[in-house]
């Protein structure tokens, strides 16, 4: 009776209790399954694409927190609540472009599906905290759908960092002093092979999967769901799409691209007819856009204070430097849910028919792509955004942006770029230079494109790739990774002869001749090859970054290395003898001797989970054979010394390297990834890669659900204790 009479009290139009947040998304995690395989990989299994997305940032969290967090701070441009003064410039930089309310706006109009990827992204780091509590964020404590558009592409650099902060900072800081901001000088770049039926032993296609960037930089997930999405590979920290990897059906590889497709645009001040600030374009004169940015920075005491700024706009984009009387304005591609859409629509492009489809959205701006399916299928893909310009203009510099003909006007059709289709040769390879010998010398011809199809041209990985591809027949998985780590440095085939030449012409009675008679033998005596046990290979590099700093200074154009070959090799012969007598005498001073071993001094170390870590000789430190990319070597180590170290550590280079096939059955791959896929020192995954790194052992990769059963190490959905 009392029961009853409850009921009737209740309100006829009463409604059930909504669940909270956290149950809300509990209930969304009971639909994730994450398996983490013996090297601690996640692979994630989701009931639909959302949830999928929903593991994945969930466990990409479990792995390393702190880089998500760095990588929004960095693109909402947020990074000075947290770093201070340091980071004000480039975070002005970033919200030249990166408005919350606009971004707020892009995310309402959004396709249905692409704004359900972004609120379930949203969710699993929001859950991740809520389970978490142990973690603390520096600033972001939560996480909004409309964020993900802050970072809607995986390249190490995006085209907005490309502003040079020294000139920025001097206009909008109204004062002329230089800002002490570091230039980044190694090369930075990828290796991608595609390889054709006709050129393989088994008649499948394979392909090479070599990014070169800094360490740790991106995760290693598989994300699968019910909706059709399958995929593997590299994911760069925060992001809901795999980068670079396979699917059941194909892959694909991503490497930075020599296209101009950013634009820097002078104008000409001129006052409106009320007054106001305006900039000439033709006969007119159109009124300068003005809007206030405002910037937290974090105090040492710990508080926060306001920095506000009026930024200046014209048609062409935001204003980045005074120059000449004349303000600059920069241009790049600013559709952030296109290059969200495309990003994810091709790890779902299971042929090359699906791929072109994808690439149909043209909101890649940064990245050639490298691809094979398991129909047989290969390919280059040039970057699809490419603005049409007129040719009369050289728009690798500043162009008069008063003048009406250097507008944009729309973008190239994917059709008229430089790509490659199933070349007759059977391979296609990019190694961050010019597109035009990517399926053999002679595939493409440059003068039928613009000029700015291609500012970086030649570098020595494009001798040493040619030399492997073109000469070889009946790749296996195992040759193509054999090609990955081939030991050559043909960079030194070009600079080596110039050093022997001067050498050779001193006179009889020159001091030199004794003082460098012992290095010249031991370089001419010299196979040009990279080994942890060479001698050589030290001697040859410490000499050629005595001369590459010498030929380029502080010089950097964008073709710096096929300009600073040229340099190099036409140096006066006093300039090659004064480096190798710098060289001998540095590698004394660190080393006590001219003949060390290259694997006693490259080292790989990774002490603790800092983004920026602190080397030390004290610690232990694994040997790594292969040098810099710069010298022609494909696989990539970048190293140098650092404050209180005499060993050389590497910092970027080979990061996530795979080899796929794919056969009739699915895809057969094996990959590994520098360190490990943890960002915790304490976790057993923080470094466990790291001799198979070294040596270039790829592991083989569970992708079939039975392969990862065999190699799962726990099962567990989001929020579960483990």
């Amino acid at each position: 009776m009392i029961l009853l009479a409850a009921l009737a009290a209740a309100p006829l139009d009463a409604k059930p209790a909504q669940p909270t947040e956290q149950q809300r998304l509990a209930a969304r995690a009971s639909a994730v399954t994450i398996t983490r395989d013996r090297l601690g990989i996640a692979h994630v299994r989701g009931t639909t694409d959302a949830d999928a997305v929903f593991g994945m940032i969930y466990a990409q969290a479990e792995d390393d927190f702190p880089r998500i967090e760095t990588n929004y701070l960095t693109s909402l441009g947020r990074l000075a609540e947290a770093d201070g003064e340091k980071a004000l410039w480039s975070d002005l930089r970033q919200r030249l472009w990166i408005d919350p309310a606009e971004l707020q706006t892009r995310y309402g109009a959004s396709p249905a599906w692409l704004r359900r990827l972004m609120d379930a992204w949203a969710d699993g780091l929001n859950f991740y905290l809520a389970t978490h509590p142990g973690t603390r964020p520096r600033v972001l404590t939560r996480f909004e759908p409309w964020m993900a558009l802050a970072f809607s592409e995986g390249s190490i650099g995006g085209d907005i960092s490309y502003v040079d902060l020294e000139p920025l900072k001097a206009l909008y800081d109204g004062k002329a002093a230089r800002a002490a901001l570091a230039r980044d000088e190694a090369p930075q770049g990828s290796n991608g092979i595609a390889i054709a039926p006709k050129r393989s032993a088994s008649g499948n296609a394979l392909l090479l999967i070599n990014p070169h960037t800094s360490f740790f930089f991106r995760d290693v997930v598989q994300m699968t769901s019910a909706e059709g999405l399958n995929a593997y590979g590299a994911v760069t920290w925060g992001q809901f799409f795999i980068y670079q990897g396979f699917n059941a059906r194909a892959g694909w590889m991503h490497t930075s691209s020599g296209l101009d497709n950013r634009d820097e645009f002078a104008v000409r001040l001129a006052r409106m007819a009320d007054g106001r600030l305006g900039y000439r374009f033709g006969g007119d004169v159109r009124p300068m856009g003005m809007k206030p940015i405002s910037i937290r920075v974090r105090q040492a005491d710990g508080t926060l204070a306001t920095r506000s700024f009026t930024t200046l706009h014209t048609m062409h984009g935001p204003v980045i430097r005074s120059e000449g009387g004349r303000l600059v304005s920069f241009a790049i591609m600013d559709n952030p849910v296109k290059a969200l859409e495309q990003s994810f629509r091709r790890t779902k492009a299971t042929s090359l028919k699906q791929l072109m489809e994808v690439s149909a959205l043209r909101a890649n701006s940064s990245n050639n792509t490298l691809f094979a399916d398991a129909a047989g299928n290969i390919a280059y893909l040039h970057p699809q955004f490419v603005p049409l310009r007129d040719h009369r203009f050289d728009y690798r510099g500043v162009v008069d942006g008063s003048d009406p003909r250097t507008a944009w006007r729309g973008l190239h059709t994917v059709d008229s770029l430089p790509n490659l289709i199933n070349p007759p040769s059977g391979f296609a390879f990019n190694v961050n230079d010019a597109p035009w010998p990517g399926a053999g010398k002679g595939s493409l011809e440059a003068r039928r494109f613009p000029a700015y199809m291609d500012q970086w041209g030649w570098n020595p990985r494009t001798d040493h790739a040619l030399a492997l591809l073109e000469g070889t027949h009946g790749f296996t998985a195992e040759g193509l990774r054999a090609a990955a780590y081939d030991t050559a440095n043909p960079g030194f085939d070009k600079l080596l002869p110039a050093l022997f030449a001067a050498y050779d012409r001193l006179p009889r009675g020159d001091r030199r001749r004794r003082a460098l008679a012992e290095p010249i033998a031991l370089l001419k005596g010299w196979d040009r090859r990279w080994s942890k046990d060479s001698e050589a290979l030290g001697l040859a590099v410490q000499w050629a970054e005595t001369m590459w700093a010498q030929a380029l200074g502080s010089d950097r154009p964008p073709n710096d290395e096929e300009v600073g070959y040229q340099r190099m090799t036409s140096a006066p012969a006093h300039v090659h003898l004064t480096a190798l007598e710098q060289a001998v005498a540095r590698l004394t001073e660190l080393y006590g001797s001219w003949r060390v071993k290259w694997g006693d001094i490259n080292r790989f170390q990774r002490n603790d989970g800092a983004i920026e870590q602190t080397f030390d000789d004290r610690k232990p430190s694994i040997a790594v054979g292969f040098p810099s990319a710069r010298w022609g070597s494909l696989a990539a180590f970048e190293a140098s010394t650092y404050p209180g170290t005499r060993k050389r550590y590497g910092v970027r280079g080979n990061s996530f390297v795979a080899v796929v096939e794919f056969t009739a059955q699915g895809p057969r791959a094996m990959a590994v990834t520098a360190g490990g896929v943890h960002g915790n020192p304490a976790s057993p995954h923080f470094a466990d890669q790291a001799q198979a790194y070294a040596d270039g052992r790829l592991q083989p990769v569970p992708f079939d659900p039975r392969d990862v059963a065999a190699q799962a190490v726990a099962v567990y959905r989001p929020g579960e204790r483990r």
